[in-house]
């Protein structure tokens, strides 16, 4: 009853939110990350704490006039891209261009590299749940049509949204741009990490941001990006968000 009456809700405009949803935020966030997590909460499995460094990258990006798009690969239901266009509305600077990538069918099978911090491997948790039955969270999935739905909520223009649907595989680095800002990764496996990184790090402009979402997490997401780091000697301090969570800063060699 309650997912139908929120279903409802969500269809007329309105979002359900905790009467002291505002009363739970940590005392440094500002206004700004306060309203935006409340508008992406429904769509979103990450952290406050990811969501407002998430703000506060975009925010970077803006004020100091860092060329480039912002790509996202893992979306699931746009949340993390929904607080992106949120934050580049609140600054005006809505001419920016959004690159979500994504299976849009849920997510794609791990490997033996795929093993949680705990040492569970991936097949053995993904098992317990079928891909489609419930929208299930640990499947991530979502539609390309409720994805687009929910990024159309944030009013950001539409000319500067695009949608890849596949696997970042099959559609990286053909349909990626040629500068990126922000790159966000969370597709949690190894293989699709290790692709992501080879073919848009390189894409990733000098005082670009980088966040990985699973690092803490996944431990072959973890592994895919000490190797890449290591295999391409590159300088980046990665700092923790939250206990999964890792942000940097791409600076000149």
């Amino acid at each position: 009853m309650k997912l139908l009456i929120k279903s409802v809700l969500q269809k007329v405009g309105f979002e359900i939110v905790r009467k002291d949803s505002m009363k739970s935020f940590p005392p440094d966030f500002d206004e700004i990350h306060c309203k935006v997590i409340d508008c992406v909460s429904p769509y979103t499995m990450t952290s406050k704490e990811r969501i407002h460094a998430l703000i506060n990258a975009t925010r970077y990006i803006i004020e100091n006039d860092i060329e480039g798009d912002f790509v996202e690969c893992g979306v699931w239901k746009g949340g993390s891209m929904m607080a992106i266009a949120h934050t580049l509305k609140h600054f005006s600077s809505d001419d920016r261009d959004l690159w979500l990538f994504d299976t849009f069918e849920g997510m794609s099978n791990p490997t033996k590299n795929d093993v949680d911090f705990s040492g569970m491997d991936a097949k053995t948790l993904l098992g317990k749940s079928e891909k489609k039955k419930n929208r299930s969270h640990i499947w991530c999935y979502s539609t390309l049509d409720e994805v687009k739905n929910n990024l159309a909520k944030t009013g950001y223009r539409r000319d500067k949204t695009s949608f890849i649907q596949g696997k970042v595989e099959d559609t990286i680095p053909n349909t990626a741009p040629d500068k990126i800002a922000l790159l966000r990764l969370d597709t949690d496996w190894y293989e699709s990490t290790k692709h992501e990184l080879i073919h848009l790090y390189p894409r990733l402009v000098n005082g670009g941001v980088i966040i990985i979402d699973d690092y803490g997490y996944w431990q072959g997401c973890k592994k895919a990006v000490d190797e890449y780091i290591r295999d391409n000697n590159i300088s980046i301090l990665l700092n923790r968000i939250d206990f999964t969570g890792r942000i940097g800063v791409k600076v000149p060699l």
